[in-house]
C-alpha cells in the first residue's frame, strides 16, 4: 500500500515539475515578445515589391530610434483602424518634397535612390509639399507608392514615433525568404 502511495506521489511530483517548466517557459516567452520582439502580419499591397500580402515579420523594438529607410509597424490611430507597415522616408525636422510629375522624392533637397519601390511616386493626396516633418514624428510611405495610403494623406499625417511598435528585421513567413529587401 505504501509502495502505491509513493508511486502516485512520484507521478504527481513529475507532473507538477513539467507544469512548472511550461509556466516558466511561457513567462519567458511573454517577456521576450513584450519587451524585445513582436510578430506582425502584412495586410495589403502597399509595401510591394518588398513585402507581400500574407508575409509575417519579426519586429525589433529594443530601444528603437527610427531612421530613414527603416520598415516599421505603426499603430497610430487611423480610419483603417489597423496597424500600418511603411518605410521611413524622413525623420523630424527633415524636409520632404515630392514631384508628382517626375515621381521623384527629395529629402532635404537630395533625390532619394529608391531601388525598392514598385514605381515612381505619381499619386498625391492632400498634404502639401515641400513638407517639414514635425518634432517627434517621422514621414512614412509604402514601397508601392501608387497603391499606398500613407503620410501623403492628412488623415494619417506625420507618424508620432510613440506609435511605432518596431522595425521589421526578418521575414518569418514565407519560410526560406527571411531577408527583407
Amino acid at each position: 500500500m505504501a509502495d502505491n502511495k509513493s508511486k502516485k506521489n512520484a507521478v504527481v511530483a513529475g507532473i507538477l515539475d513539467i507544469v512548472e517548466i511550461i509556466v516558466q517557459a511561457l513567462v519567458i516567452i511573454f517577456i521576450i515578445f513584450t519587451f524585445c520582439f513582436r510578430i506582425s502580419g502584412v495586410v495589403g499591397e502597399s509595401m510591394e515589391p518588398t513585402l507581400q500580402n500574407g508575409d509575417w515579420l519579426l519586429l525589433s523594438n529594443v530601444k528603437y530610434q527610427p531612421s530613414q529607410g527603416d520598415i516599421v509597424v505603426i499603430t497610430q490611430p487611423t480610419a483603417a483602424n489597423e496597424p500600418l507597415i511603411k518605410r521611413v522616408i524622413a525623420t523630424e525636422g527633415q524636409v520632404v518634397d515630392i514631384n508628382f510629375d517626375t515621381g521623384e522624392v527629395k529629402v532635404d533637397g537630395e533625390v532619394l535612390q529608391e531601388d525598392y519601390i514598385a514605381a515612381p511616386t505619381y499619386k498625391s493626396f492632400d498634404v502639401k509639399f515641400p513638407h517639414t516633418v514635425e518634432a517627434g514624428h517621422v514621414f512614412c510611405m509604402g514601397d508601392n507608392r501608387n497603391n499606398s495610403w500613407d503620410c501623403r494623406d492628412s488623415s494619417i499625417g506625420d507618424i508620432d514615433v510613440r506609435y511605432i511598435i518596431g522595425e521589421a528585421n526578418i521575414r518569418v513567413l514565407p519560410f526560406g525568404h527571411f531577408k527583407i529587401g
